[in-house]
């Protein structure tokens, strides 16, 4: 059967309009002051009308957010719904606030960029591995119960994408207390892992593409991206990308996991993500066209998983919020929103 995938290779271009916070407080509870000292080496400089809170989970633990708030909106336009961010293996809040969230909050959009714990400046449980599908959704559920009177928009990357998808299972579901997993207004699932887990991406490419399959194991299981610069940069960015951006990056993603995100062993246990009939929400799933890690059938999976056609950018990496031409996977999603 063929596979619907629309692609995208638009050049457009952006240039941000600086805007600053209100003087409000960026969310209005679980917030703390973020006079906190660095947990990462290499930390991340905010961009000007950036700021960087830390949500307190009922564990006592924090999570880190980086914050960009929308310019003042005119009279009498339709409020837009808040952006919260997930980020996946490897990286934190910072790889979503260098250029989506300028760029979505010059459109009208409150952005919101979570670290999960473990990750970035958040704090640490006191375990081997930062937590379970489990435990990261409801902390991004917690956040989002304890700091929004609307419903916002979840944006997850690669496995960021899967704990979204695990939170989208369970809207609705009346085995859980009331408000435990907050409604939401839409998700978007960006160069995602499928809902069947990464198992099956490392198969394929064990029969179909040995070499490729021997580098992504060496890059990511064994973390060879954090020594190595040009397997990072096949790994995550274009082939255009300059060396010394895809070095600073390399830089923030080794500080920004201190402990691995999930036990992989476990996590496969638990997959796949239970199905969700009758979908309670509307879903983009959107891919990208030289992604070294989720392959186009990982792509396919997770379009049919929730009834829709997935959207494939042309010319960017699987890092596409980073990448050289990181705009081009930004107006798709914006002109999603919009419709």
């Amino acid at each position: 059967m063929a596979m619907a995938v629309v692609c995208v290779s638009s050049s457009c271009t952006f240039h941000t309009n600086r805007c600053k916070l209100s003087s409000k407080p960026p969310v209005a509870a679980a917030a703390v002051p973020s006079s906190r000292p660095n947990k990462m080496r290499v930390p991340f400089d905010l961009k000007e009308g950036q700021s960087r809170i830390f949500h307190e989970l009922p564990s006592g633990l924090s999570m880190e957010v980086i914050v960009q708030k929308k310019k003042n909106e005119e009279k009498n336009v339709e409020k837009k719904p808040a952006l919260v961010f997930v980020h996946g293996s490897y990286h934190a809040a910072w790889c979503w606030a260098q250029h989506w969230l300028p760029f979505f909050s010059h459109f009208g959009f409150d952005c919101y960029a979570l670290s999960l714990l473990g990750q970035g400046e958040s704090d640490a449980p006191s375990d081997s591995v930062a937590g379970t599908l489990q435990t990261h959704a409801r902390d991004v559920a917690d956040f989002i119960n304890r700091n929004f009177a609307s419903p916002p928009i979840l944006l997850g990357h690669s496995f960021g994408g899967l704990i979204i998808q695990y939170y989208i299972s369970n809207l609705g579901s009346d085995k859980f207390e009331e408000n435990l997993y907050p409604m939401l207004r839409g998700a978007v699932l960006v160069c995602s892992v499928p809902p069947s887990g990464n198992s099956g991406l490392v198969w394929r490419y064990l029969f179909s593409k040995p070499i490729a399959a021997f580098k992504v194991t060496r890059s990511l299981a064994a973390k060879a991206f954090q020594t190595s610069l040009s397997l990072c940069k096949e790994t995550f960015f274009s082939a255009t990308m300059e060396d010394h951006i895809v070095k600073r990056y390399q830089e923030l993603m080794k500080e920004s996991s201190r402990m691995p995100l999930f036990d992989l062993r476990k996590l496969n246990a638990s997959l796949p993500v239970p199905s969700v009939p009758n979908g309670p929400l509307e879903v983009l799933v959107l891919g990208a066209k030289n992604d070294f890690i989720v392959d186009a059938q990982g792509l396919k999976e997770t379009a049919e998983f929730y009834g829709v056609s997935p959207v494939c950018v042309e010319a960017v990496a699987h890092d596409m919020m980073l990448d050289t031409s990181w705009e081009k996977g930004a107006e798709v999603i914006l002109s999603w929103l919009n419709a």
